[in-house]
């Protein structure tokens, strides 16, 4: 095969999604510094991006990788899908737009995990401080108001969120004015959600807050429908990658630095695909080892979100905002420290694809709302293999979605407590019917979650950083044994995050700017 050379950058940013397009914008900040960004999708700017109302017709759509996972033997032997974003912006662009910072227990877990007090909870509230543009209530030791990322409460949101709210907090989920503040270091909350909306649909994502204002700029250079194929490795040192665009394969090299912003299925297969990665699994599959690090592609984790408990409205009541307008964090369990359900509205019947036909859900989204459990604590962990050496080949992912029992305890308790919120009586004004599951036997209840549970949309932890032997990166986002390499995604959690992890990745990439610039003596 015949390699073009391409040309040479301080810094090559693979993957222009919540993370790299922030690392990326944020390096690109020095008119002196060459940055390369590389998408594998194309253009965002298309009418499902950037309304926020129907952000779930990208699911499914040439704006999605499609990955899905291998048969899941708790989930009945389903393949649950496991979304994510290919468009510039990533999954900022084709998400469900719920900016959830994560709890105070989370990032002080982080830090001891890497040994590093700038991963703690004092540490990262001070940069989502700086990355946020807060249009809500104020909170000076909480928010920030100068930042690029505009967020905000939802407009005039549909009145079953504001009766949900209500619901809830009868039922001792106290509900907070908002769920970034105070409550991100308690024992739960309820409420209207922050999110990344301009107007009364307009989509905020990384393409559109950091990306898009500074493609103008002769230093940075955006390439889209571009594949990162593999890292180039002279030694132990990262020199360049191999990207393919058209079926065109060249290199291009990198002076200072390479990050690897792909998430958390794509990173790891780039990895192993360049040699770096578990020595015995990498020899099953002819690629010469470069680096022996058995993490890489272990640790999978995933928010489980099940669909769902759905109600038929007594009258239409079209989808508004986001769809998805009210959520709140609560513990299956009153002894745990940080609560494990977040379960989220959906203005829409969401179902299965064998509860929908099943329950003879109605399309229309105006017909029915849903109040989808959600477990983000989850016990369970997969893992991602490769099942060739080349990066055409398909990725495995084995999610093993519920295959920790306590998962499938804390779920039924969160389908217990959705049904209880929707049955009560401020919901009473929006219920027709419920439509899914209704009252159910035990035995029953726990096929009915077997059949609607699936991702979240999160998927993240397959590159961890930390310190013992499945460690991937250290503090500092450096892949251990290569010089020259950092990763800066979802996959660099050693644990998911409590709530949608949109926010975290945002924060991630601030850091591993932070760290780059400091590092490279861009200060």
């Amino acid at each position: 095969m015949t390699m073009q050379s391409g040309p040479v950058y301080d810094f090559i940013v693979c993957g222009s999604g919540a993370s790299g397009g922030v690392v990326a914008s944020q390096l690109a900040e020095n008119p002196d510094v060459q940055v390369l960004l590389i998408e594998a999708g194309g253009d965002e700017r298309v009418t499902q991006v950037n309304d926020s109302r129907v952000w779930m017709q990208n699911i499914g759509s040439e704006r999605d990788w499609q990955f899905s996972s291998e048969p899941c033997a708790a989930l009945n032997g389903r393949t649950p899908p496991l979304p994510m974003g290919k468009v510039l912006g990533g999954g900022s662009s084709v998400n469900g737009l719920i900016w959830a910072r994560g709890h105070r227990n989370d990032f002080e877990s982080w830090a001891k995990a890497a040994d590093d007090p700038d991963w703690s909870y004092e540490s990262v509230l001070n940069v989502y401080k700086r990355i946020e543009n807060w249009d809500g209530p104020s909170d000076h030791a909480r928010r920030g108001i100068d930042g690029p990322f505009y967020l905000t409460h939802p407009k005039n949101p549909n009145p079953v969120a504001l009766a949900l709210r209500d619901a809830a907090a009868e039922l001792g989920i106290s509900a907070a004015e908002d769920l970034n503040g105070e409550a991100m270091e308690g024992s739960g909350a309820c409420g209207i959600p922050n999110v990344p909306v301009k107007g009364d649909s307009e989509r905020v994502s990384v393409a559109t807050a950091y990306i898009r204002p500074r493609m103008a700029q002769p230093n940075l250079t955006v390439i889209l429908n571009t594949c990162v194929e593999q890292v180039i490795l002279q030694g132990n040192k990262a020199t360049g990658v191999r990207i393919r665009q058209n079926g065109q394969a060249t290199e291009v090299t990198a002076r200072h630095e390479i990050i690897l912003s792909l998430g958390a299925i794509n990173t790891p297969k780039v990895l192993m695909l360049s040699g770096i990665g578990d020595a015995e699994l990498l020899s099953t599959l002819n690629i010469d080892l470069v680096q022996h690090l058995p993490g890489v592609g272990r640790n999978f984790q995933d928010h489980i979100l099940v669909a769902g408990c759905c109600w038929e409205y007594p009258k239409p009541q079209a989808p508004r905002n986001n769809s998805a307008e009210f959520t709140f964090f609560a513990k299956s369990d009153p002894t745990l420290l940080t609560p494990d359900l977040q379960p989220v509205l959906e203005e829409c019947a969401f179902g299965s694809e064998i509860t929908r036909p099943q329950f003879q859900l109605p399309v229309d989204p105006s017909l029915a709302w849903t109040l989808a459990p959600g477990l983000v604590r989850p016990h369970s962990r997969g893992q991602v293999f490769l099942t060739g050496n080349r990066f055409k080949d398909p990725v495995r992912v084995e999610a093993n979605f519920l295959s920790d029992e306590r998962d499938v305890k804390a779920l039924l308790k969160g389908i217990a407590l959705c049904r209880e919120i929707g049955n009560s009586a401020p919901l009473r004004p929006f219920v027709k019917r419920e439509l899914m599951p209704g009252q159910l036997t035990d035995a029953d209840m726990l096929n009915f979650l077997r059949n609607s549970a699936g991702t979240y949309f999160h998927q993240t932890c397959t590159a961890k950083m930390g310190t013992d032997k499945l460690s991937v990166v250290d503090g500092r986002l450096r892949v251990y044994g290569i010089e020259g390499l950092r990763i800066a995604d979802g996959s660099i959690m050693p644990e998911i995050t409590t709530g949608n992890t949109m926010a975290p990745c945002v924060m991630i990439g601030q850091r591993a700017a932070d760290i780059l610039k400091r590092d490279n003596g861009l200060n």
